[in-house]
């Protein structure tokens, strides 16, 4: 067992101790969340296609889902456009947006600037050649420099990496907190349609028209195979090898 036992797994303490290499205990701790996932989404889906999902009456304030201009959230903005190719940046932005509409449906109060923040900057470790520890750590240090470089407190601080560290993690819950649940929830929705069925269908449609997707299913997946050859104990392996991540990547209710 590694030293990083002591912090909760997919925290920034466990990654950053543990280069997120998970020991055989844990990968079979993830097996239950993954398989409860799994269920979820394929009852989710099936009442889509039987058009008696909740997201048909569903109400998102368009307002609620466009991002804070703040010092602080252009500081990450202006990261995350100098870093990421378009497609990993659209993919950024519709994150924020489908977390935003998850935390509407839910009746969910979270922190606007600091989600915003953890959605622009968790792929940044996707964006360039996979190095040998999990993709979240370049992120979550991205935001430590953005947060030194305006001043944010320490607990925000840790907050938002904690978010983008877990955020691949199955089975991420409110107890979490708000940014690392709607993150996940935003970034699940946006890679394999997980609650899509709990959102709006003009929600989704106004966010892909708005932040197109640049062929993301293609991109994506070899990005996040390209991760998981570089790190194989790590998440994004588990993740295919345990999740069928390509094929629930194809399946999201997306076109491309």
């Amino acid at each position: 067992m590694h030293a990083a036992a002591a912090a909760p797994l997919g925290s920034y303490g466990w990654t950053a101790t543990s280069g997120g290499r998970l020991t055989a205990a844990e990968r079979r701790s993830l097996l239950a969340p993954l398989a409860r996932t799994h269920l979820v989404n394929a009852a989710g889906r099936l009442a889509m296609a039987a058009r008696v999902h909740p997201g048909r009456r569903a109400v998102v304030d368009p307002a609620a889902l466009v991002p804070p201009s703040t010092v602080l959230t252009r500081v990450a903005e202006d990261r995350a456009s100098g870093e990421l190719p378009p497609m990993l940046l659209n993919h950024s932005y519709r994150t924020y947006a489908f977390g935003m509409a998850v935390a509407a449906v839910e009746g969910i109060d979270v922190d606007r600037e600091l989600l915003f923040v953890a959605a622009m900057l968790h792929d940044l470790g996707l964006a360039g050649r996979p190095g040998y520890v999990d993709f979240s750590l370049a992120g979550a240090r991205a935001a430590r420099d953005v947060a030194e470089s305006v001043g944010l407190s320490s607990a925000a601080t840790d907050t938002v990496r904690d978010a983008i560290t877990l955020h691949h993690n199955p089975g991420v819950t409110r107890e979490h907190g708000a940014v690392a649940y709607l993150l996940a929830a935003g970034a699940g929705l946006d890679v394999a349609g997980l609650r899509s069925w709990k959102v709006p269908a003009s929600v989704l449609a106004r966010t892909v028209q708005e932040r197109p997707r640049l062929a993301f299913k293609r991109g994506f997946d070899a990005a996040w195979r390209a991760e998981a050859d570089a790190v194989p104990a790590g998440r994004a392996r588990f993740l295919r090898r345990y999740g069928a991540f390509s094929l629930a990547i194809r399946l999201a209710p997306f076109d491309e």
